[in-house]
């Protein structure tokens, strides 16, 4: 069975998603960012913080290569996974990747209460978050699928991945 692989920055609502299409579909769901927290024992925020982004980088690439020798899950990954192509080939290699995508002004409101964003601890993280978009794009343009979630309920979004996904899955079978 292939995986779900959901890609796309930080506030397009991965997580979420994931977790109520795990349990729909029946899938275990995996959280590329919980896994690095469960094996280091840390918060990303800490790894950030005493170790620095490149370290981070290191146990994202890590917590990919052990989450996809597994099949049939859904995996949520953080918003700069795919910056690294390893991480990218690893995750197409038995995956649908469908990218989450909302309007910066969104991700900024649903992100700017969580003190756990290392990379927006700045003056201004709307522009930030802008900047990291453009930045990151052609990344995010290697999804199969782009669904925009912004000021659109979690269960219709919910519902058009698994749709897809399930549509992906039957294919693949014939």
């Amino acid at each position: 069975m292939p995986n779900l692989v959901l890609i796309g920055y930080m506030g397009t609502g991965k997580t979420t998603v994931g977790k109520k299409l795990a349990k729909r579909l029946g899938m275990k769901f995996v959280d590329t960012d919980h896994e690095i927290e469960r094996v280091t024992g840390t918060t990303i925020k800490d790894i950030f913080d005493k170790y620095g982004e490149i370290r981070f980088r290191s146990e994202e690439k890590a917590a990919i290569r052990r989450v996809t020798r597994d099949d049939n899950l859904i995996i949520a990954t953080g918003g700069g996974a795919v910056l690294d192509s390893e991480n990218i080939e690893l995750l197409q290699q038995n995956g649908l990747l469908v990218c989450l995508e909302a309007k910066p002004e969104i991700i900024h409101e649903r992100t700017k209460r969580k003190k756990n964003r290392p990379l927006l601890r700045t003056e201004n993280p709307l522009q930030k978050i802008i900047k990291m978009l453009a930045e990151r794009e052609p990344f995010y343009g290697l999804a199969s699928f782009r669904i925009n979630t912004s000021n659109r309920e979690i269960d219709d979004v919910v519902e058009e991945v698994g749709q897809i996904f399930v549509s992906y899955r039957d294919n693949r079978e014939r």
